[in-house]
């Protein structure tokens, strides 16, 4: 099957995707589905049936008014939602109304196997290769995000266990815990909102790696700021964008304020060994557990992209201002510093900032006709 040819392939249609096809639009881009010889065409690929990016599949107790950090999308306000709404029911019907209004023609389910050059032409065209053909782009905006990469530490022992482990990928709400004894991993805002929830309906203990240092600070613009600064660092230098609690540090939040007040959030160190049923710690003592629920993070989406061969020996990919150092025609938001609802619209944005004055510098330019 022959390639389509579009001038830029926006990969993932949550936050950031959106974002980057709304400015493609306004910069004069115009979907290659609605018109094939446009002057300037784009299109956009999502893997999943319906839109609404990784809201859709949030735990179904993750409500309105406990969400951490929803910002609209540019050009169009979230209207307003009953706090008590669950997440993925509010905002996946506002993201579709969004590709409705702005005619973005999402195309999906459409997955993306690879991403590789057509040629050895440093201004040739990106081959993005899925299941249903292929698409050959002059640019390239990968938004996949982080939510279909679960992480999920091994721990010796891990396959030995006899009842359930769950991540916060799977989870969907207290209900089905309740009565059990339950083990949550983690360190981050997922683990103590879930630690704070689940310890109603259930027996809960709590492990991190390492002692949490609670920040008493607000996280304010200047901290927020910094910790931006912090992980931007790291993607230039091609090392992991790293996790938000390792950049941001542990703020109190109104989930960890009431998990406090129960007397529930009392950390205990990492277990030594998984076994049939519990965990062995350190110091020898035996933990039962009839739940493991793992909220250890994501990793970036980023397989798809490994034909370009970007991936530093310290696995992440060297990214400065949204676009890869390592393949300019790539530009990957949703990353490191733009992971945020907030970051990913500034990304998409600075992304078509830069392809068009790209595309203005050499048509300026080129010998006149």
């Amino acid at each position: 099957m022959n390639a389509i040819e579009v001038d830029v392939a926006v990969i993932g249609a949550g936050q950031a995707g959106l974002s980057a096809a709304y400015h493609l639009q306004r910069r004069g881009f115009t979907p290659v589905t609605r018109d094939p010889g446009a002057a300037q065409t784009f299109v956009v690929l999502d893997a999943n049936a319906a839109p609404g990016g990784a809201w859709q599949h949030r735990w179904e107790s993750l409500r309105m008014a406990t969400v951490n950090g929803i910002h609209e999308l540019p050009g169009f306000p979230v209207p307003p939602a009953d706090p008590s709404t669950p997440s993925r029911d509010a905002l996946p019907p506002y993201f579709a109304d969004y590709e409705r209004r702005f005619a973005l023609e999402v195309q999906r389910p459409v997955r993306v196997r690879a991403v590789r050059r057509a040629d050895d032409d440093p201004d040739g065209r990106l081959l993005v290769e899925t299941d249903r053909g292929t698409w050959a782009a002059r640019h390239v905006i990968n938004a996949t995000g982080t939510w279909t990469r679960p992480f999920r530490p091994y721990h010796p022992g891990l396959e030995r266990f006899r009842g359930r482990q769950l991540h916060v990928a799977d989870y969907v709400s207290a209900d089905e815990l309740a009565g059990e004894r339950v083990i949550i991993v983690g360190a981050g805002i997922s683990a103590v909102q879930l630690l704070d929830e689940i310890s109603h309906v259930a027996e809960t203990v709590w492990m991190t790696r390492r002692e949490p240092e609670w920040i008493e600070e607000e996280f304010d613009l200047a901290t927020r700021s910094a910790a931006i600064a912090g992980v931007e660092a790291r993607v230039r230098q091609g090392l992991p964008p790293g996790s938000v609690i390792s950049v941001t540090g542990m703020h109190w939040t109104p989930w960890a304020r009431a998990a406090q007040a129960r007397g529930v959030l009392v950390r205990h160190p990492m277990f030594a060994s998984i076994e049939e049923r519990g965990v062995r710690m350190p110091d020898g003592s035996f933990i039962e557990a009839d739940v493991i629920l793992w909220a250890t993070g994501f990793r970036p989406a980023l397989d798809h992209l490994a034909p370009l061969k970007l991936r530093t020996p310290e696995g992440g990919f060297r990214v400065a201002e949204t676009r890869s150092l390592d393949e300019p025609r790539l530009f990957l938001i949703g990353y490191g510093p733009s992971q945020s609802t907030v970051g990913a619209n500034r990304a998409g944005r600075a992304a078509v900032q830069q392809i068009v004055a790209e595309r203005t510098a050499r048509a300026a330019a080129a010998p006149a006709a």
